[in-house]
């Protein structure tokens, strides 16, 4: 979670992990498997954010990483932490 705390939502200058948007980290052997979301379905920058996490998790090791996007739950607010909600204002 530290390392995905370093990786930003590039439009909203926050974390992922502060964002609310890992579900799930799944870790066997080298191999990384994250359940995340997104604020809406279709975000055109999911592939940059796709990117920066497998950097991310490559850097400590990791041989494989696989990234599953849902949005059973969708979601919210609710998700985000303080520093997060910090961040925009709330």
């Amino acid at each position: 979670m530290k390392k995905l705390a370093e990786v930003i939502d590039p439009e909203l200058g926050i974390s992922i992990v502060d964002m609310g948007f890992i579900y799930q980290i799944e870790i066997a052997d080298k191999k990384v498997k994250i359940l995340m979301t997104l604020t809406t379905t279709g975000c055109p920058l999911f592939s940059m954010i796709e990117n920066d996490i497998k950097t991310k998790i490559r850097e400590l090791g990791a041989s494989e990483v696989e990234i599953e996007l849902t949005f059973d739950p969708p979601w919210s607010m609710d998700r985000m932490t303080k520093k997060g909600r910090k961040k925009l204002g709330f």
